[in-house]
């Protein structure tokens, strides 16, 4: 047992044992509910895997009896159209507001408990009056993601920003640069892939912004269907749609870290963190 601490799995012991707690997961659940259904085969709370597989079955690859739509993908393209418009433009603008309070001191002195107060307001707070100023239309559910995950990334941005040794800011304007030049040729730079962490680190809170945006006010989407289907105890729908949420939020922050090491291999460089 000394010497567990020191012990490093190889490659293939790696995957295996990051595999064994989904397993295991998966494993008790087939017990409990084989156990639950043995009881009463009409119970609802621990489908089979093969209602779930029937279930999806249904919903993704047969049309709807009322619209002719494939529920299962009208729903998730329009939760990702959602979910991207709201994570890229509160990227572009928590970027612009970190770097002008990070990088400009008196902008910081300003605006940085202003921004702090911000971001402790609770978001879901504020949908109410997000719906009452911009409708229950695609807008407004896209401008509380913004709205949730904006200061987020912006403090990130602005911790970043005042981390950058203030030596290169001196050679800069050494060399002639001017404010402008500074900001988008030596801090932006070394910025951008922080800005892609700050995102993967924000994309759990996106996601719980947009399910119950959805839930509220919406006419598809991932989070309408699960909360429309709850009051028919359909668990056989809710669970995979739970599962394909969660598949889809690794998926995001797989492509975000290969966007990040496909666009600034120098920040991955020498061990840098992805």
């Amino acid at each position: 047992m000394k010497k567990l601490i020191n012990f490093q799995p190889q490659p293939s012991w790696r995957l295996l044992l990051g595999l064994l707690p989904f397993v295991v997961v998966l494993i008790i659940y087939s017990i409990g509910s084989d156990a639950r259904l043995l009881e009463n085969p009409n119970d609802k709370l621990l489908p089979s895997f093969e209602q779930m597989g029937n279930a999806i079955q249904r919903m993704a690859f047969e049309p709807s009896k009322r619209s002719g739509e494939y529920l299962f993908w009208v729903d998730t393209t329009s939760s990702l159209i959602r979910l991207s418009l709201g994570v890229f433009l509160a990227a572009i603008l928590g970027l612009v507001i970190g770097i002008v309070i990070g990088a400009l001191p008196v902008m910081g002195a300003g605006f940085s408990p202003f921004l702090t107060v911000i971001s402790l307001v609770p978001p879901l707070a504020l949908l109410p009056i997000l719906f009452i100023v911009f409708g229950l239309g695609e807008l407004s559910k896209v401008v509380l993601i913004m709205v949730g995950i904006t200061p987020l990334i912006a403090r990130d941005i602005q911790g970043y920003a005042q981390e950058i040794p203030r030596e290169q800011i001196i050679k800069a304007q050494t060399l002639g640069g001017n404010t402008i030049q500074i900001i988008l040729r030596v801090i932006l730079p070394q910025l951008l892939p922080r800005l892609i962490s700050s995102v993967r680190l924000a994309m759990g809170t996106a996601w719980l912004f947009l399910i119950a945006a959805e839930a509220v006010a919406s006419t598809d989407g991932l989070g309408y269907r699960i909360f429309l289907v709850r009051r028919y105890l359909a668990m056989d729908v809710i669970l995979p749609y739970v599962a394909w949420i969660t598949l889809l939020a690794f998926l995001f922050d797989v492509a975000l870290v290969w966007l990040s090491r496909k666009i600034f291999p120098w920040h991955h460089e020498g061990g840098a963190s992805s």
